[in-house]
């Protein structure tokens, strides 16, 4: 039941725009979709999307921001900064779609993550987590005139989940099924699997599991960054990891890391994963004499065994997993979808493409769905996927 709804007529359909940047700070996705009345949330249709790329300028900004020492100044104006970009973004679907922002009911922004520390680290004696995300709420309001949710890893948090995975409960609205058990896997800058077992869309009580299974395309773009004097940013239908060969040794170093060890619930980002292990993993590579196409095809494999190692750990010993759909930039990547076809087998492989889900759009599509759970009052973590103690009510809200 909701808790607390907004100032909403609930049974009229709603307008939502979702927008999101994600790990591989690639751009702008932004998704307009039309929900249905009352709770029925699963009635609901895409009318648009769009991608608003980054400047290259701006990127290499927010790339630079995503570490550690930081200055706290460049994060504060990057803050406002990309904001505008996340504002156009949402004005241009609207456009795009034929409607004007006066009838968009809300924008769920999830903004850009630049920092997410799941597992807890000592702070003034007491173990502490924390997720921040920037692409200031205010300053999307004010440059649509629409209600904007933002924020919405951070009630999770507070209730002792890890603030990710978040879109298991759109995973389960989308992908669900009575007759197969599926698993939705992402394959972003970050990869993550949600497990949905049959019936889960009935069933409150099912047992649905999400996690990051590792680096998804991070550690790829890093390394074509490094190879290109940073001219180009992936490794375009794989064709360069094609052409090497998979280091073994290299791989089975990379899979000892502590991350594929440990069991879910657990998310990742570019804190493990992001320029410092680039580097170390180059760094590794060159005393082997490998060639950049070697460290590529070795770095898909990672991508690759990591997905099907976490199944096999995790996931295959409770149930007969029936089919994975996949989605996010990795499904471009041709190399990287033949090797995790051929690992997965005998389960079917699909995409995102084959359910009506646009492989580029699902997670704009994801935070639109959350917007509008917390425009109704109703919780849109799932605990079995974040470690929360209970279901909340996520992100906060900024009026025009």
């Amino acid at each position: 039941m909701p808790v607390h709804p907004i100032r909403y007529d609930a049974y009229k359909p709603a307008y939502v725009v979702g927008l999101m940047s994600g790990t591989s700070v690639d751009g702008v996705d932004a998704a307009l979709i039309e929900i249905g009345v009352a709770a029925d949330v699963t009635n609901w249709r895409l009318l648009g999307w769009c991608h608003l790329p980054w400047a290259p300028e701006l990127k290499y900004e927010i790339l630079d921001a995503c570490r550690a020492d930081a200055p706290v100044q460049k994060i504060v104006l990057l803050n406002y900064r990309i904001a505008e970009v996340f504002a156009d973004a949402a004005k241009s679907v609207v456009a795009q779609c034929g409607l004007k922002t006066e009838q968009i009911d809300v924008i769920a922004s999830h903004g850009q993550t630049v920092w997410h520390q799941s597992e807890p680290m000592l702070l003034a004696g007491r173990p502490t987590r924390g997720t921040l995300q920037i692409g200031e709420p205010a300053v999307i309001a004010a440059r649509t005139g629409c209600m904007v949710i933002a924020d919405f890893r951070a009630a999770d948090m507070a209730v002792g989940g890890q603030g990710a995975p978040l879109v298991p409960m759109s995973d389960r609205l989308l992908f669900g099924s009575n007759k197969e058990t599926r698993v939705v896997q992402n394959i972003g800058g970050i990869a993550n699997a949600t497990y949905l077992p049959i019936g889960c869309q009935s069933r409150e009580d099912a047992e649905i599991i999400a996690f990051d299974t590792g680096p998804g395309n991070m550690v790829i773009d890093g390394i074509v960054r490094e190879m290109t004097a940073g001219q180009q940013e992936y490794d375009p239908e794989g064709q360069w990891a094609a052409q090497g060969q998979i280091q073994e040794e290299l791989l089975a170093e990379c899979l000892a890391h502590p991350y594929f060890q440990q069991p879910p619930p657990k998310s990742t980002g570019r804190e493990l994963f992001g320029k410092a292990y680039v580097h170390w993993f180059c760094q590794r590579a060159r005393k082997r004499g490998m060639r950049w196409e070697d460290m590529l095809a070795t770095a898909s494999a990672l991508t690759v065994e990591s997905i099907a190692q976490a199944y096999e750990r995790w996931l295959l010993p409770k149930a007969p997993i029936h089919r994975v759909i996949v989605g996010g930039g990795g499904v471009h990547n041709r190399w990287l979808m033949q090797r995790l076809r051929q690992r997965l087998a005998p389960i079917a492989l699909s995409t995102h493409e084959e359910f009506g889900v646009p492989d580029d759009a699902k997670e704009a599509i994801a935070f639109a769905l959350l917007g509008y759970l917390t425009l109704r009052g109703m919780p849109g973590n799932l605990p079995s996927a974040t470690g929360a103690a209970r279901s909340v009510v996520l992100g906060k809200i900024v009026f025009p």
